[in-house]
């Protein structure tokens, strides 16, 4: 027993003296330091990461590409199994920067999914796609522009560095439903046409990284002028209560205050009773008030679209 403890002693011993011991419990601290680093950055799980450092001896930068393509790779897999599984559920997201406001629609299979941070990471993916895609265009305008984007169309954009079809693949490998792009419609303004946006059915963001969007299952863009546009704030909540008209009463065109009589009232948004003040038209709303109404874009989480919509 003397002999294997003067054994232990001199090993104990021999490590101080070569810093062998020292070093490696700094090393050890290092270990875990990086693995809460590199949880944190990709969110991937303690498992994951862990397993991650072990293959490649702590290096950070490899192990992170690892876990990406491996994820891909998952997610590609689960993606293909659950194909064709309905995808009824979902939500519109909306993000405006500037001149430029864009609406996307992502579906899901439950709406458990759809209130999940990692779903909504997702729909802010495919709707910063489509602004860059649009502030990719000619910035001169005389007039506004308006255009939409198919699911095949969105799914070969890229956001950093990424292409949105990955992305949709390892949203799919991570929450276990099927998932679709749908859609997006993007809307361009120069300075004396302003966009007024609404979202109904609005769901709390409670992350930092997504408090640049809206989120719901009924959205609407309405592109208006103003012949007094000095009051910003008055301006801007008269574009969200024609919004509001938008997704409430879904026109199908602007039309003119003289379609009350045509028989197509129904469907022509100037004709239609004002949402908030059924007196009236919206014509005989917003004319008082020195407005014109433009064009505007209604989604519906989940409806039917037409094919020729998404171009």
């Amino acid at each position: 027993m003397a002999s294997l403890s003067g054994f232990l002693r001199a090993k104990l011993i021999f490590w101080q003296q070569t810093g062998l011991f020292h070093s490696g419990v700094r090393l050890l601290a290092a270990d875990k330091d990086l693995l809460v680093k590199l949880r944190k950055k990709t969110g991937y799980s303690f498992i994951n990461c862990k397993k991650a450092l072990e293959k490649f001896s702590n290096d950070a930068k490899q192990a992170e590409t690892w876990l990406h393509q491996q994820a891909q790779k998952e997610g590609w897999n689960k993606a293909s199994k659950l194909q064709g599984r309905k995808t009824t559920e979902g939500l519109v997201g909306l993000l405006q920067e500037g001149n430029t406001a864009v609406m996307v629609e992502v579906n899901c299979e439950t709406d458990f999914v759809a209130r999940n941070v990692k779903f909504q990471l997702l729909v802010q993916q495919v709707a910063v796609g489509t602004l860059r895609y649009c502030q990719g265009r000619e910035q001169n305008l005389s007039s506004y522009l308006k255009g939409f984007l198919s699911a095949d169309e969105l799914l070969q954009m890229k956001t950093d560095e990424t292409l949105i079809k990955d992305q949709l693949a390892m949203a799919i490998g991570k929450l276990g439903e099927n998932m679709t792009v749908k859609r997006a419609a993007w809307v361009m303004t120069p300075s004396n046409i302003f966009i007024g946006s609404y979202m109904h059915g609005t769901l709390p963001v409670d992350v930092a990284s997504l408090s640049n969007m809206m989120f719901g299952k009924y959205g609407a863009l309405v592109l208006y002028q103003a012949a007094d546009s000095s009051a910003k704030s008055s301006i801007s909540e008269l574009g969200r209560r024609l919004g509001q008209h938008v997704v409430g009463m879904s026109p199908l065109s602007v039309g003119s205050i003289e379609d009350e009589s045509s028989g197509e009232m129904e469907t022509r948004m100037l004709a239609q009773p004002y949402l908030l003040e059924p007196s009236l038209t919206v014509g005989q709303y917003v004319q008082p008030r020195g407005v014109q109404v433009l064009d505007f874009v209604r989604f519906e989480c989940g409806e039917e679209t037409e094919p020729t919509e998404a171009r």
